[in-house]
């Protein structure tokens, strides 16, 4: 894909973005839009920044912490956004300023421990199963309170919001059940005492109903940057 074609998918994208914005009576502005930028080449993010992205997600460690380097020269916000893996902590709590898929306190202290002094807290959010699917990772959500207390008090950390990948859906009916389970929890957890401002949800063939549900958050990589190569 060219840097004209990006142009034109994301100016269709935003332009989505704002109708399902308006129809659940919010700014376009509450929503970010996070690139799903792995396995895309460095032109095309440059353009994309150009375009005036600057949130973008890795979940290819090695090829992030590249394209982090090559890209200093923007002012970027890179989001970690694949499961994290305990052995990788360091890498990651050093170099990125959102981890949105943590599940698992170890994790979590690993990232806070971590955490270079000289940055600002990592902000994070917890992954949540919401249909149990033995397939993907997240936390349960009969365990996501006191996952949540926890991560909270981790001096590091600044515990943002929820994050879910739900089963795939074809009816956005469906889709938004899933979407509002996750709304739910985060209102749940805010009625506990908790300040949960962020709910990362939504991705290419589903961000409307998300953002109907109430995301401030979208993952979007297809349909801005078309199929990727496989890795």
């Amino acid at each position: 894909m060219g840097p004209q074609n990006l142009a034109l998918r994301l100016a269709e994208v935003r332009e989505r973005m704002a109708r399902a914005a308006a129809r659940a009576g919010r700014s376009a502005h509450s929503v970010t839009l996070l690139a799903v930028s792995k396995a895309q080449p460095l032109t095309l993010m440059r353009a994309a920044a150009d375009l005036g992205l600057s949130d973008f997600g890795e979940s290819y460690l090695d090829e992030a912490l590249e394209k982090i380097a090559a890209l200093q020269d923007r002012s970027l916000t890179w989001h970690f956004i694949g499961r994290v893996q305990a052995n990788k902590t360091r890498p990651i709590a050093a170099s990125f300023a959102w981890v949105p898929a943590v599940d698992r306190l170890r994790v979590a202290e690993r990232l806070s421990e971590q955490r270079p002094f000289h940055a600002p807290p990592l902000n994070v959010c917890l992954q949540v199963n919401l249909a149990a699917e033995p397939t993907k990772g997240g936390v349960a959500c009969a365990q996501l309170p006191a996952l949540a207390r926890a991560v909270a008090a981790l001096p590091r950390l600044k515990l943002r919001g929820l994050m879910c990948l739900p089963p795939p859906e074809a009816d956005p009916e469906r889709q938004g059940h899933w979407f509002g389970e996750l709304r739910r929890l985060q209102a749940s957890l805010n009625a506990q005492g908790a300040a949960l401002d962020t709910l990362s949800m939504g991705m290419s063939d589903d961000f409307e109903a998300a953002i109907l549900e109430g995301a401030t958050v979208v993952r979007l990589g297809t349909v801005l940057f078309g199929p990727r190569s496989v890795q």
